[in-house]
């Protein structure tokens, strides 16, 4: 195959591994462009610098220059400077402003948020003018981004980087950057002619920062193609379903990779043992015996250890396992469950954990590493989300030789194909109706397997193994869709 065209790709978005991350949006900001350039492309990913950045980082980072900047109706020009930070061939260019980045979070509250991401959008832009870099496509990420395309086809039009292409991915649609129309027009100084019904404008008062970067973006990408789907229905559109099937001509749904420097238990050293797909069976039954170990849990190589990594919220479905943990109890059934979230969830987790001694483990907190041994040590993880736009929990399960147990939603009904007791197809349990009853049944069918056709469930374990979830056919994806965009 001959080489593919050359390209030069800006990502813009509020988080990326390991700068800042709060969930799968700064998974796929970091790993996204590392592919990307070993398909031909030339990469710079532009971050805010948040002082919540570690100063290892901010350490290496090189000034790359400044200028002032008006923004909105302000009146004022406010300060930008350029840090950057080069890594396995991407370039990582940070928009400096202590007046907006000097929060420990990247998130506050939308009245903070606002006028930062305001700044930032067109900081981005900005500076791609000022560093006389101009890429063929702009790849923005979720509302603190969507602003972009809108900069780009009005302020921006008539300078040179007014030309490059946009895509917006939408990453989770619950979150759209709304507020009323003047603090939106007094911050981001766009023409009154955006906000209108077709763009900004949501309700009579408000404007939606991702609504209007839907409707100037010249493609829209999301992380499943099952998600691309339900978002254009009044179930999963978020008030945005008609808006979405209006623009649905340029929607695309690509499913998220995960990272396999990150995520490869042949060579993670967080796990007790290493191991691949060759030696899974036995491996794996070492690094369940050192996770019961290290939660205090029985060990005992032969019970089903059941795994929940997860934020602990009402979307992740957390309500629907709640209400069956006391059937999942049966003696031959461990639970160990990771995360941080709605107290509601974190006390009744802590109460199983203290009615089943030894038996139920609740982690409450943030824990890579032991997210990763939870994966090895596990034999099943549990996702029974209410909606799931990509969901990585699961790829990263079936890699560690997890079975994943799952609702047919989202990214999850794209990954995961149910194990047929009459072929021995599939790579795992899934239910479909949002039901505690359909949950317990795909746990009790998991058990069946686990139980009684080990030689089956084996297999299966050794196939995900072999499965490709890695970003290399993702960024194939895009890099065609960045072709289809430029044809020149």
């Amino acid at each position: 195959m001959p080489e593919s065209p050359r390209r030069s790709v800006a990502f813009i978005g509020s988080e990326c591994y390991p700068f800042v991350k709060t969930g799968g949006l700064g998974d796929v900001m970091y790993a996204l462009p590392r592919e990307l350039v070993k398909q031909n492309c030339d990469v710079r990913v532009i971050l805010p610098r948040y002082a919540c950045i570690r100063q290892q980082y901010q350490d290496k980072m090189v000034y790359r220059g400044e200028f002032y900047m008006d923004l909105g109706r302000t009146g004022r020009n406010y300060y930008v400077g350029i840090m950057e930070y080069v890594c396995d061939g991407v370039v990582y260019d940070f928009i400096d402003n202590q007046e907006f980045f000097s929060a420990g979070n990247p998130y506050i509250s939308l009245v903070d948020d606002i006028p930062k991401y305001c700044f930032f959008s067109k900081a981005a832009l900005a500076a791609l003018n000022f560093m006389n870099w101009i890429p063929d496509i702009i790849h923005c990420h979720d509302w603190q981004a969507a602003l972009v395309p809108v900069y780009l086809r009005t302020l921006f039009h008539d300078s040179p980087v007014g030309r490059a292409k946009t895509v917006l991915t939408i990453h989770n649609l619950r979150f759209q950057g709304i507020y009323n129309i003047p603090t939106i027009q007094y911050w981001s100084g766009l023409p009154d002619e955006v906000f209108n019904m077709g763009a900004l404008k949501q309700g009579y008062e408000d404007a939606n920062m991702l609504k209007g970067g839907l409707a100037y973006a010249d493609r829209i990408t999301t992380v499943s193609g099952t998600y691309a789907q339900e978002i254009q229905t009044g179930e999963y559109g978020e008030q945005l379903e008609e808006h979405l099937r209006y623009h649905s001509y340029k929607l695309r749904g690509i499913v998220n990779g995960i990272d396999y420097e990150m995520w490869n238990p042949k060579t993670d050293a967080a796990l007790a043992v290493n191991y691949d797909a060759d030696d899974v069976l036995k491996r794996k039954k070492e690094n369940k015996l050192a996770l019961q170990k290290e939660l205090g849990l029985e060990q005992d190589e032969e019970k089903l250890v059941l795994g929940l990594i997860s934020r602990l919220t009402n979307q992740k479905g957390l309500d629907l396992f709640n209400a069956i943990i006391p059937q999942v109890m049966d003696g031959n059934t461990q639970i160990v469950v990771l995360g941080t979230g709605d107290k509601q969830y974190e006390d009744t987790f802590r109460y199983y954990e203290n009615t089943y001694h030894g038996m139920f483990s609740a982690c409450i907190q943030y824990d890579e590493a032991r997210a990763h041994r939870i994966y090895a040590g596990a034999d099943a993880l549990l996702v029974p989300s209410r909606f799931e736009p990509c969901g990585l929990t699961q790829l990263n399960a079936m890699h560690y030789g997890t079975l994943p147990i799952v609702r047919e939603t989202g990214g999850l009904k794209d990954t995961v194909e149910p194990y047929n007791v009459y072929t021995g197809s599939g790579n795992g349990f899934t239910f479909d109706r949002y039901d505690a009853g359909l949950l317990l049944d795909a746990i009790n069918r998991a058990k069946t397997t686990y139980f009684t056709e080990r030689a089956n469930w084996d297999q299966v374990v050794q196939r995900d193994m072999a499965k490709d979830v890695s970003w290399e056919n993702s960024a194939k994806q895009y890099k065609n869709l960045y072709l289809e965009l430029t044809q020149w």
